[in-house]
């Protein structure tokens, strides 16, 4: 018997289903990696003379600006709809009461909750005053706080009006990262600044990572980069407001690439700094130096993340050591200094409360963008965090803090034991009663390690 030959209909038809679904299958690879992102930007400088955030030692009000400060916001959308906000700030730090309020506020008109939002300083010492943060470490009169009152006022305004904006920018994008580095962080508990010139080794710890988030569009227009770096921002301690070299690498990058926005976080810096500070010419270096590392690490292959998100948030309670006794409050209370106020704060407490906080809320997050992992801590923690963080999960995390809530310095165990400046008497800048506890550092990471496997 003759075999038939395979109509030429059916082959066709064949043919056109292959192609179907192969086209299918690549539409279905590309869709996981679609996100949409909202980017929007605010100036937040001051218009009138008001005082300036992060050194005792200023006497006097601003005195004009550099640049302008800016507070930008980032909006994520997942393939599920899960939403995450990203708002980063040129100032020193926020306050819990401004903080909370803030995140209540767009939880209610958003519907997005604690884990959902990071409000990130960048911790410019160029940066004004905000009412309920560092209130002991300024010689500022009733009238100076008013003022300031007015502005965090203003700036929450601007907050809200900066998220409604990147609602409405919500658009299709592609999200990658990676990590960069860059040297020019230094150690201040371990290198002395005057003495740095002629130093030929340096003392750490340090992490030298810059992390970097690039957000695409779908035509591979650059929307956004959002990166970050663990350093101190004083290398300016005049009275003009500027982002420091955060600022500058921020204008640098989109002098670079008209029409995208740069956000930068700061990381796990408390006991780093910029060494050799102290003029306008180092602070532009600096930032073009980190502007240039992330121009490298964008040129480069970065990791392309699938649209999948998750943000987790707690607050760990985390103990304070006994205050001092009210004699020796008395005595520090007998000086002219920022201690002196806060000795006098502290018994001001005592005779209208009876007692000194014991205990403080110190809020920790965890991000989760596609594969990419952030970790998010408040307060200015020592560099030691990002370290043990990286130990536990991998080179290629992201640590941020300064983020929610400044309440202090975040000491590792090391430096808690070690005492100085950012394990003993810094806490008495921020108001608080007394250092931590011994077990601080094993807690927070506990935390965190229980928030990222959960």
């Amino acid at each position: 018997m003759k075999k038939r030959d395979t109509p030429i209909w059916l082959l066709i038809v064949f043919l056109l289903l292959n192609i179907y679904s192969h086209a299918r299958a690549g539409n279905e690879n590309e869709d996981k990696y679609v996100w949409k992102a909202g980017i929007a930007r605010t100036v937040i400088t001051p218009q009138t003379p008001i005082w300036m955030a992060g050194y005792s030692s200023r006497t006097s009000p601003s005195e004009g600006k550099l640049h302008d400060l800016w507070a930008k916001a980032l909006l994520l959308e997942d393939a599920e709809g899960h939403r995450s906000l990203l708002i980063t700030m040129d100032l020193l730090g926020v306050s819990k009461d401004f903080s909370d309020e803030v995140r209540e506020r767009l939880n209610r008109r958003y519907g997005l909750d604690h884990s959902q939002i990071i409000l990130s300083s960048s911790h410019t010492h160029s940066g004004p005053v905000i009412s309920l943060a560092l209130k002991y470490i300024y010689p500022m009169t009733d009238k100076d706080w008013k003022v300031v009152d007015k502005y965090t006022e203003q700036l929450a305004e601007k907050l809200f009006e900066l998220v409604d904006q990147a609602m409405k920018n919500l658009q299709p994008a592609h999200i990658y990262t990676q990590n960069g580095i860059t040297r020019f962080q230094v150690n201040r508990r371990n290198n002395k600044e005057n003495s740095i010139t002629s130093t030929s080794e340096l003392n750490g710890p340090n992490d030298y990572a810059v992390p970097v988030i690039k957000i695409e569009a779908p035509d591979k227009q650059l929307m956004a980069v959002i990166f970050g770096y663990a350093c101190h921002p004083t290398t300016l301690s005049i009275n003009q407001f500027s982002g420091d070299y955060a600022g500058f690498a921020q204008l640098e990058l989109e002098k670079r690439y008209p029409g995208t926005t740069a956000l930068f976080f700061q990381g796990a810096g408390g006991d780093q700094n910029p060494i050799p500070r102290r003029s306008i010419p180092l602070a532009i270096q600096y930032g073009k130096q980190l502007a240039a590392t992330v121009e490298r690490v964008l040129s480069e292959e970065m990791q392309q993340q699938e649209s999948s998100l998750i943000t987790r948030y707690s607050e760990i309670d985390l103990l304070l050591d006994d205050p001092l006794p009210l004699e020796e409050l008395q005595e520090i209370a007998k000086k002219d200094d920022y201690q002196a106020r806060w000795a006098k704060g502290m018994i001001s407490e005592l005779k209208t409360k009876g007692h000194l906080i014991k205990s403080y809320p110190f809020p920790v997050g965890y991000w989760q963008i596609g594969q990419q992992k952030l970790f998010v801590l408040g307060g200015e923690s020592v560099i030691s965090y990002s370290l043990k963080l990286k130990q536990i999960f991998g080179e290629q995390i992201f640590v941020m803090s300064y983020a929610n809530d400044v309440m202090g310095y975040i000491p590792s165990e090391v430096v808690l034991e070690e005492g100085g400046y950012e394990g003993d008497t810094s806490q008495r800048v921020y108001g608080l009663p007394s250092k931590w506890s011994s077990g601080v550092e094993s807690t927070i990471i506990s935390e965190l390690e229980n928030i990222a496997t959960e």
